[in-house]
């Protein structure tokens, strides 16, 4: 879909459908009073006969209104006043797009941007526009011969701006709205990959077509024989099981100086997660596929900061493996080398997020980074302490932790802090280790991050454990895309900052 903005009075819009907002109890917009006022009171007899409300997701379509250079004016419910808020801004359009896919119009002209939402400015209506629209159009039809017939829908939204100043406000917004849904819709492909499509040699490619796709990015693939080179044997552990090779995949962005830190996001990559010997329950087992979202996030995100062209540095590393049952799978009480030196005693072989996360989390040292953020889909623990709205987030860094809320509360993809004390580290003791890789069933998305917080000590670190965000199961089961949208947003805060 195209996106533009312009600044202009609604009676003046030659267009196939005016958007005009109505909030209840039967209260046109300002736009809306406008257009009231030139069609002689049309609006209000249709508000006042009860054919619209203004309950928030009515929607009421209305041909030839007087005074009007529009086709149609497109009545949208906003629910009271005292309820908007973010989270009603963003069902307010979901039911937009819900009546722009049967309008038949190829163009609209919205005016509910005009929207009253405390605290936020027009930028940020018009990025959350860009974005529930691509959001609510995607559709992932890759494997499927007979694909659904895709609604007409329109081809293009004009959103308005209060006055001229605003446009370059509004393109800006509209830009990165663009680049954070294409972000975020190749970490949905991907995600929604079956695994026996989506190896870790598949992921390898896709970092390649991004480098071939923009020319500041630099890609450079570690194979298993350079990975005992570097003695990442906790990696090396988990992909011992499976005929498909691990790949270490880094991609390097120049966008700022040659001598400017990066900021380098590592992303948990296990194409399929049988659990290992500890093999995993069959029931929901083919969701395992998702257990390589962090990696997706992370081609997302840099493909969304290239495609902005932002002007600084960002490093991705994605630790990408197989955990399979096999001869030569690591068992239960092995004890493996991780590439810091430390010895780890793998006590359950499902939790092998964090043996090749270690190993990347010391690979990113070689980056001098500014901070070092991973994502991973890392614990089961993660969905019963918080559900499925928030990431969890924790980190050694408290600033920068809350760079990452802060965030989240500016895109909607929030994160909730869980703490990272030390009473915790005791239980990862191990008796012939120096580390066990699970701490038992209490705290498990805790001591999880307790666990790589052993590898992060010689640099600012924060952890997203995405386990209960990365994608949705049941009838509309699919990969979400995020948390794209919450690092695309840390990137850009940071380059404000800067």
């Amino acid at each position: 879909m195209e996106f533009n903005v312009k600044s202009g009075n609604p009676e003046k819009q030659r267009t196939a459908c005016l958007i005009i907002g109505v909030s209840q109890p039967r209260k046109l917009s300002r736009a809306g009073r406008q257009i009231d006022k030139m069609s002689d009171g049309f609006l209000s007899t249709i508000i006042r006969r009860g054919d619209m409300d203004g309950k928030l997701g009515q929607t009421r379509v209305l041909h030839n209104v007087p005074g009007t250079l529009s086709d149609r004016v497109l009545l949208v419910g906003c629910g009271k006043d005292k309820d908007l808020n973010e989270k009603t801004y963003l069902k307010i359009l979901d039911s937009l797009s819900a009546a722009l896919d049967n309008l038949g119009a190829m163009e609209a002209y919205s005016y509910l941007t005009d929207i009253n939402i405390k605290g936020r400015t027009i930028d940020w209506k018009v990025n959350q526009t860009v974005m529930q629209m691509e959001k609510n159009r995607y559709h992932c039809e890759q494997l499927k011969r007979q694909k659904n017939e895709a609604p007409k829908g329109i081809r293009k939204l004009v959103m308005n701006v209060p006055s001229r100043r605003e446009l370059n406000i509004g393109e800006q917004a509209i830009q990165q709205g663009n680049a954070i849904s294409s972000g975020v819709s190749l970490a949905k492909d991907l995600g929604n990959l079956p695994g026996n499509i989506c190896p870790p040699t598949y992921l390898a490619e896709q970092a390649r077509r991004l480098e071939k796709t923009f020319p500041p990015v630099v890609v450079e693939i570690l194979e298993e024989e350079d990975m005992k080179e570097l003695e990442m044997g906790s990696f090396l552990s988990v992909s011992a099981g499976s005929r498909q090779p691990a790949k270490l995949i880094s991609l390097e962005y120049h966008g700022g100086p040659s001598d400017q830190k990066p900021i380098v996001l590592v992303g948990k990559g296990v194409t399929f997660d049988s659990g290992g010997i500890s093999l995993k329950p069959g029931a929901s087992m083919d969701e395992m596929k998702y257990d390589m979202c962090g990696a997706a996030s992370v081609l997302g995100t840099i493909s969304a900061v290239a495609e902005m062209q932002l002007p600084l540095n960002v490093v991705g590393i994605i630790p990408a493996t197989e955990n399979m049952p096999d001869g030569l799978a690591t068992r239960p009480g092995d004890i493996v080398t991780s590439m810091s030196g430390l010895t780890i005693e793998i006590l359950n072989t499902d939790a092998e997020g964090r043996l090749i996360l270690c190993d990347a989390l010391t690979y990113a040292e070689k980056f001098d980074p500014d901070v070092v953020i991973d994502i991973a889909t890392l614990t089961g623990a993660c969905i019963v302490a918080l559900g499925r709205n928030p990431s969890a987030v924790l980190g050694n860094h408290s600033p920068l932790v809350n760079d990452l809320i802060g965030a989240g509360k500016q895109i909607e993809d929030k994160v909730w802090e869980l703490p990272l004390w030390d009473e915790y580290q005791d239980q990862l003791k191990s008796n012939f280790a120096d580390i066990a890789n699970i701490g038992g069933r209490e705290a498990g998305t805790i001591t999880a991050a307790c666990f790589l917080s052993r590898f992060t000590k010689k640099y600012k670190w924060a952890h997203l454990d995405i386990a209960g965000t990365a994608w949705v199961s049941g009838d509309n089961k699919g990969a979400t895309g995020r948390p794209v949208p919450l690092l695309t947003q840390y990137i850009l805060d940071q380059l404000e900052e800067k």
